[in-house]
């Protein structure tokens, strides 16, 4: 696999598409820090970790509108690509809908939103956008 971070956001997009409660997702540090992203966000209504096998694996619950059925991610956007990675200062961090959405960082003092990154005055990889 040469995009594990492609790779978790597919299938959290196929996982919405079909309407499921639950995807299974192979753990990696990365993940589980943008999982718990994505938790604090209130994007995802639980998760697990699971620690068997070589790898281990992510349980994510997926949250969804109780009236009309509707997710809580709209869109799962992977910004910086292993053949092209994208980085951005403190100051050329990008807002998603101005505010309403969430970028994801990898910053050196850790994997952060670009609210945080920005209150920290870091800059680094831009991994995703969500909304």
């Amino acid at each position: 696999m040469t995009d594990p971070i492609a790779d978790y956001l597919t299938r959290l997009r196929n996982a919405i598409k079909a309407n499921h409660r639950v995807v299974e997702i192979p753990a990696s540090n990365l993940k589980k820090e943008i999982t718990k992203i994505l938790h604090d966000k209130g994007y995802i209504l639980n998760f697990k970790f699971i620690d068997e096998g070589y790898q281990g694996t992510i349980k994510i619950a997926l949250k969804y509108d109780p009236i009309n059925k509707v997710n809580s991610i709209k869109k799962l956007i992977r910004y910086s690509t292993p053949g092209l990675r994208k980085y951005a200062g403190h100051s050329e961090i990008p807002k998603v809908l101005n505010g309403l959405g969430i970028a994801i960082l990898s910053t050196s003092k850790g994997v952060m939103t670009d609210k945080e990154a920005r209150d920290l005055n870091v800059g680094g990889e831009v991994l995703c956008f969500v909304y």
